[in-house]
């Protein structure tokens, strides 16, 4: 998914020959269907349509720093099996977009919910202090470590080498 800033307005009439910009940020996998989810928001928004309209602009945003992890706040709105509900998620990622993309697997995998019914209302950085999710705060911790995976079962480099029974457990553990 790729971030894009849509500007668009009325088409100019005699009555009103400066209309009103309209801007919106949207996520979408290439310009074309931001443009189209431009007009859906602005048709159910403002009285205005793609028939009567004109896009002014259409740029895609692109990250200031995108090595630096940053935790993302979410507020969407989604349509499941049982009506509209509202939500606030929280994701750490390098992008805004990596984390709308987690965002999307997740309300995928754990509610079901298809990209087109998903609507995402507010996003933000949030600061640590501020988070308010577990699975986020859990990596704060300056000192957090990882186990380190050794490589696994070692095979030998030949068919001589081979037994079918050793006198040591393989070491695939913490090491």
């Amino acid at each position: 998914f790729h971030q894009y800033q849509v500007v668009g307005r009325h088409n100019a009439t005699e009555a009103q020959p400066e209309p009103k910009l309209f801007r919106m940020k949207l996520w979408a996998t290439d310009h074309v269907r931001a443009k189209s989810k431009f007009w859906y928001f602005l048709s159910k928004l403002q009285k205005v349509k793609k028939a009567n309209g004109q896009i002014v602009a259409c740029n895609e945003i692109f990250e200031k720093r995108p090595t630096k992890i940053n935790n993302y706040a979410i507020w969407i709105r989604y349509e499941s099996r049982s009506g509209v509900h509202n939500s606030y998620k929280e994701y750490r990622d390098v992008t805004l977009n990596g984390a709308i993309e987690q965002m999307y697997t997740e309300m995928g995998s754990r509610h079901r919910v298809r990209k087109s019914a998903l609507n995402i209302i507010k996003t933000s950085i949030v600061a640590p202090k501020d988070c308010k999710r577990v699975g986020t705060i859990e990596f704060h911790n300056p000192k957090i470590k990882f186990p380190f995976m050794s490589k696994g079962v070692i095979r030998p480099p030949t068919k001589s080498l081979k037994t079918t029974f050793k006198y040591k457990r393989p070491s695939v553990g913490l090491v």
